[in-house]
Parts: C-alpha cells; sequence; structure tokens
C-alpha cells in the first residue's frame, strides 16, 4: 500500500527534519558526541543535531549515503562535509562538473552543486556507524517524503548496501513496484524502477578507498553514468 505520509514542500520538510528527536539512542550519541569532540576539533563548535539534506532543490540527481559521520557531518551540519568521505565525493563531483568546487570542509564555504540533492538513510550520526533497523525505518519517513517533494529526480545513487535497501523501500512505500526478489547490491548495478534508475556504488568509506576497493576511476563511472541517465 503506497505511504500515507503527506506530501511537504522541499525546504519545509528539511527544517522540520532538524528537529526531529524520535531515536533516542541517535539523540544522546549525536549531542554527547558535540560536546566531547575530538581533540582536533575541540575550538569548533559542533552541529550535534539531525543533518539536513543539501545541493539543488530541482535536482534529477539524488545521493543517497548511510548517515552523518560523528566528527564530519554532525561537526559541520553539512552532508558529506568535513571528512575524508566527503572529499572523495565532492572531488568526484566536481571532475564530474556536478559541483562547484572539489571540496567541502564547512557550511559556509561556497560549495553549490548543479542537478544534484544530497541525503542520507539515517540524519543524525549513529554509534559506530551503524544504525539499528528501528532507527532506519523512522528515518526512512524523511526518505519517503524527499522522494515525494522532488519531482524533477531521475536517478537515485545509493552509496552502500543501507542506502540502497532504503532507496528501494523508500519507492516501495511510495507505491513503486520494485524487483522481487531485490537485485543484489554491487557496484554499478543498475535497477530501473519506471522513469527512473537507481545506480548503486561501494561507499566512499576510508575502508574501501584505502584499500583500493573503490579507485577514483571507478567512482567517476559512476558519476558519467548518472550524468548520461539524467540527461536521457
Amino acid at each position: 500500500m503506497p505511504s500515507s505520509l503527506p506530501a511537504q514542500p522541499l525546504a519545509d520538510l528539511q527544517q522540520a527534519l532538524t528537529e526531529c528527536r524520535a531515536c533516542p539512542r541517535l539523540v544522546e550519541w549525536r549531542e554527547q558526541v558535540a560536546v566531547e569532540k575530538r581533540a582536533s576539533f575541540r575550538d569548533d563548535t559542533y552541529w550535534g543535531r539531525p543533518v539536513p539534506s543539501f545541493g539543488d532543490p530541482a535536482a534529477r540527481i539524488v545521493i543517497v549515503g548511510l548517515a552523518p559521520a560523528a566528527h564530519g557531518a554532525n561537526r559541520t551540519g553539512r552532508m558529506f562535509t568535513g571528512d575524508r568521505s566527503g572529499d572523495w565525493l565532492y572531488g568526484a563531483l566536481h571532475r564530474a562538473g556536478l559541483a562547484s568546487q572539489p571540496e567541502s570542509t564547512h557550511r559556509d564555504d561556497g560549495l553549490t552543486l548543479q542537478d544534484v540533492w544530497v541525503t542520507a538513510a539515517v540524519h543524525c550520526a549513529p554509534p559506530a556507524n551503524k544504525p539499528s533497523p528501528a532507527e532506519r525505518a523512522t528515518c526512512g519517513d524523511w526518505l519517503i517524503r524527499e522522494v515525494q517533494a522532488m519531482p524533477h529526480a531521475r536517478v537515485f545513487v545509493a552509496l552502500g548496501g543501507i542506502a540502497y535497501v532504503e532507496t528501494l523501500k523508500a519507492f516501495a512505500a511510495l507505491g513503486t513496484t520494485v524487483p522481487r526478489p531485490r537485485v543484489r547490491f554491487g557496484h554499478g548495478v543498475e535497477v530501473a524502477l519506471g522513469d527512473r534508475t537507481i545506480i548503486t556504488s561501494y561507499h566512499p568509506s576510508q575502508q574501501n578507498t584505502f584499500t583500493g576497493r573503490l579507485t577514483e576511476p571507478m567512482f567517476d563511472r559512476i558519476w558519467a553514468r548518472a550524468r548520461a541517465l539524467a540527461e536521457e
């Protein structure tokens, strides 16, 4: 049955999201990290709240990550900002002509995205980067509402297996027929959902980039393909 969640304008949705306190464990963790801080960021004022999505509201390409990093987006208040994963992501988007600059260091650094919107399966930093199934389900409502609010979006790039599963769930909740059984996750896999497509990619985490599981050419091919599909 399609979701009964009310549709909201994208800007209103982001404002409401930053005030969410639905998951007690995540609220406690994000706020604890914001107080204790990492030594190298002891002079920073941490965001310590749900991190809103970021980018071009009219985007045809939507990037779905896992969750904010404790000392990355949970510190800076912007998705994939202030950590190594963000360096990889925005560097690749810049090479693809989708970002105004190759790095994202803080909310006021002048970065803009063209035809791209960045969101996540979970909007609060989880302990050990592992949101629980219940937390994923709760935060999934926000992703459903974002999909509703972005009629121009045609390509959804899921960074990692959890992002892929939660993106499929969002579409299913909105009444879209999704493949059963689920298409297996892998780098560069494409799943057609009517006039929309999910592309899956390994997450640009240090675990993947330092080991060579994800290389720059591999990542660049994802964005070239996303642009091609969006422009069809």
